[in-house]
């Protein structure tokens, strides 16, 4: 997995630490507790989430962590748009 990483980073350009295991955690959340295919939009959100707060670690935790207990929270059921804005009032809180 660290050869593909770095191999992707080179074709990528970037230049950049990652923390696999929270992003395979993460992915792993949203695929079991959302539907599998929401765990390559899930993680690629993050990915962009990470760009606009300038890939701080600590942050990108932090937004790690509220993703997953929103993936929680979806627990596979059908969740309407109000249970969606009501899970996630508490969960943006990130500056």
């Amino acid at each position: 997995m660290h050869d593909w990483i770095d191999g992707l980073c080179d074709v990528l350009d970037i230049d950049v630490e990652i923390d696999e295991a929270l992003v395979l955690d993460l992915a792993r959340e949203a695929a079991h507790n959302v539907e599998r295919l929401a765990a390559p939009i899930t993680t690629y959100l993050l990915g962009y989430a990470a760009a606009l707060h300038d890939a701080d670690p600590d942050t990108i935790e932090e937004l790690a962590g509220k993703a997953m207990a929103l993936a929680e929270r979806f627990g596979g059921e059908e969740v309407s748009a109000d249970d969606f804005e009501d899970a996630t009032d508490e969960l943006v809180d990130v500056d």
